[in-house]
């Protein structure tokens, strides 16, 4: 069981992960960059001047070292994700859950759900320079967020009862009742437009690379159940 999983989470965060790092290198690391100038000083959108909002930026070929470790990177930690999620799978099945690739669609949308909208209902994707709390103080509440939320998800996909579905709703709107950690005061350089595209692209291109990786998740998790049954 403990090598089905682990082939089945690499063969699939290895593929969503190439393919969620080759999408941000085209739609988010521009946005990245073009907020680095602000944060910077070499760009100031509220002088007299007008500042075009169409700058020249590095190409995705211009730093190719910067890229393939964002590369690796994002494969690595897409991995992870998978791990979980084919661990996920595995209870479901010995529960007597039929894990259809089909299915991964929604497992992965699940994923997304819990570990990037949940969160960032309220602490929203940010670009360099912004105002931001205590760091410590937002990871347990993201860490609690994203907890609660997987409870959820779990409790929506197989509660079952209109008392799962209940504790449910109220697991997702917990975290963001009692409110996510705030600073003080707000600052940053950058201009809201670029920070909205920013976390448009940023959940956009989560949604998409959780949906393949449910859907390879559930592919190579029933793949090497047919492996296994072949050779027994």
């Amino acid at each position: 069981m403990f090598a089905r999983i682990l082939t089945s989470a690499l063969f699939a965060g290895a593929a969503a992960g190439l393919i969620a790092a080759l999408l941000q290198l085209f739609f988010v690391q521009p946005v990245l960059l073009h907020a680095e100038l602000y944060e910077s000083g070499a760009l100031v959108h509220f002088g007299g001047e007008t500042v075009s909002a169409h700058p020249e930026l590095p190409g995705i070929f211009d730093e190719p070292m910067r890229n393939l470790l964002s590369i690796l990177f994002t494969m690595l930690i897409y991995t992870g994700y998978a791990l979980i999620l084919v661990a996920l799978m595995s209870v479901a099945e010995r529960q007597g859950h039929e894990i259809r690739t089909g299915q991964g669609l929604l497992w992965g949308l699940a994923g997304f759900v819990a570990l990037h909208f949940a969160p960032g209902f309220s602490l929203a994707p940010e670009v360099p320079g912004v105002a931001a709390a205590d760091v410590g103080a937002r990871q347990i509440w993201w860490a609690a967020t994203v907890a609660s939320a997987g409870v959820a998800m779990w409790l929506i996909a197989f509660g079952g009862n209109l008392v799962a579905y209940v504790v449910a709703a109220l697991l997702l709107m917990a975290p963001h009742v009692i409110g996510a950690p705030e600073p003080e005061t707000f600052a940053g350089p950058v201009p809201t437009e670029i920070g909205a595209l920013f976390a448009a692209r940023a959940f956009g291109i989560g949604m998409a690379a959780w949906a393949l990786l449910g859907v390879f998740c559930a592919y190579f998790w029933q793949t090497e159940a047919a492996h296994a049954d072949t050779n027994t």
